[in-house]
């Protein structure tokens, strides 16, 4: 294969973004924000199939000398997040026309310029066009999480702009001193160092840390349930997607790559880990809001993706990409359900909520399997999931084995209960007599009487059930998917096919 053709991945998304900022035609917009999604999906598991003879693809941009070229990179790994991440977005893309939310100016050319930044970063084999499509990334994310325009959003922007740049400014000291201790940035040239130079590792530390803050662990986690929930459930069903998940991934590439094995600093990743993992679960307890208890179940989820890098076996690597696809499509389905419910009764707070299982059955439904694979009860996705972190931690002994078993149950449990509190609220209870209509004028009505007729569209319900059959789908098909993710979990732990082609 060509791999110049890795190009199309960036360079598509971006022009289409330009495209639809020139052409204002919304039919037009519409159209290539669909799209540009669907062509990365299809070209994902054309990746996908294609690294099944060929383990790597990589393509030295403008012809210069390996090592001095800007490389890009596919294996099974990228492959495989470029699929589900443009399959996500392009569910997450068509609820935001269904609410009519891309017909707000820019939506459509912002959310193609965050895919192209997502596949270059996907893609990069060099640290510093990692940062630069981290903040191709960022920027239009500044704009799309206060899209509406209202002042608690412009507020809630403000915030996230902040953390944003702060943890952006730590990831480009990072690269500058892997630059200065090591005078490169090409990932294939870094192979092994951090692991054998001290200064190297410190500086590959540093890039760790500003990608561990973006990806939400404890304790720099704040920012996300405080954030994600501000804005529309839309947009935080594509930054739950996209943003996290970006980060988690260049985590696992550049520490195996640098590395090649456990860091020296092995037991303070574990302790940060593992406190990520229960305290996102618990502190879903405190949460009144659906949207912000899912927001902490993103956090606990970053912890158990996470667990797979700390035992950094086959198994464990696979079982964390695993729980990582998973995660994306569950979390994304979650909420968009919740922002279907929100789209129609006008709240998503539990004391506004009630009867929701009987009033509207299949959107019940839905969020009950979603519910329960967070949970990681069969039929979903993170049964197989936690499934796999609890059989890795075992074979993986010592410490390790009581520890990671310990808390993936004590998380489990801890889920369990706050989502059988959140179902409670909403789904159970009497039925719902009130509610805040849609008002031209303000946005939302004050509360008034419920009519018998109102119930949650097949718009607005569609793309969290779409999702939520992808993960399905990943359960009942999890005997096809998992040698998938071995094979990308050995790309992890074997780096010379890596090497070997972005070096030749």
């Amino acid at each position: 294969m060509n791999g110049a053709y890795l190009l199309l991945l960036v360079a598509v998304p971006l022009a289409a973004a330009a495209t639809a900022a020139l052409v204002r035609a919304p039919a037009v917009q519409r159209g290539l924000a669909l799209a540009v999604p669907a062509a990365g999906t299809v070209a994902g598991v054309l990746l996908v199939l294609h690294h099944r003879s060929e383990p790597v693809v990589a393509h030295q941009t403008g012809g210069f000398i390996p090592g001095v070229a800007i490389p890009f990179v596919s294996d099974t790994l990228s492959a495989v997040l470029i699929t589900v991440t443009s399959f996500t977005s392009l569910v997450c893309v068509a609820f935001l026309a269904g609410t009519g939310e891309d017909r707000y100016r820019l939506v459509p050319a912002l959310v193609l310029m965050l895919l192209g930044g997502v596949n270059g970063a996907l893609l990069t084999g060099d640290l510093f066009n990692l940062f630069v499509f981290i903040e191709v990334m960022l920027l239009p994310s500044y704009a799309l999480i206060a899209v509406t325009g209202t002042w608690r959003r412009l507020g809630i922007g403000r915030y996230f702009v902040v953390v944003n740049l702060l943890t952006s400014t730590i990831l480009l000291i990072g690269v500058g001193l892997v630059y200065a201790t090591a005078e490169t940035v090409n990932l294939a040239q870094l192979a092994g160092r951090a692991a054998e130079e001290p200064m190297v590792g410190l500086a590959v530390a540093v890039v760790l840390l500003a990608l561990g803050i973006k990806a939400g662990v404890v304790p720099a986690h704040g920012w996300l349930p405080r954030s994600y929930p501000a804005t529309s459930a839309g947009m935080m069903a594509l930054f739950s997607a996209l943003h996290t998940k970006v980060a988690l991934y260049a985590i696992f590439r550049v520490y195996a790559v640098t590395y090649e094995g456990e860091a020296p600093w092995l037991a303070v990743l574990a302790v940060v880990v593992g406190l990520t993992v229960v305290v996102g679960a618990v502190s879903t307890f405190a949460e009144t809001v659906v949207r912000r208890a899912l927001a902490f179940q993103m956090v606990t989820g970053v912890g158990h993706i996470l667990i797979g890098l700390v035992l950094f076996t086959p198994l464990a690597l696979a079982a964390g990409l695993f729980y990582l696809v998973h995660h994306i499509v569950t979390m994304a389905s979650l909420v968009l359900t919740a922002g279907a419910i929100e789209q129609t009764y006008g709240s998503g707070r539990f004391d506004r909520l009630s009867g929701l299982a009987r009033r509207d059955r299949w959107v019940a439904t839905v969020a009950a399997l979603g519910l329960f694979s967070l949970v990681g009860l069969p039929p979903s996705s993170g049964f197989f999931a936690k499934v796999g972190l609890v059989q890795a931690a075992a074979e993986r002994g010592g410490w390790q084995q009581w520890t990671f078993v310990t808390l993936i149950i004590v998380a489990a449990l801890a889920t369990l209960v706050a989502m059988q509190r959140l179902w409670a609220k909403v789904f159970w209870g009497p039925d719902l007599d009130r509610y805040r209509p849609d008002s031209p004028e303000t946005g939302r009505a004050p509360m008034t009487s419920l009519p018998p007729e109102v119930r949650v569209s097949a718009v607005h319900a569609a793309p969290g059930a779409v999702l939520l059959g992808a993960a399905l789908a990943l359960f009942l098909a999890a005997g096809a998917v998992l040698p998938v993710l071995l094979r990308a979990a050995g790309g992890l732990l074997d780096t010379v096919p890596y090497i070997e082609a972005v070096l030749p």
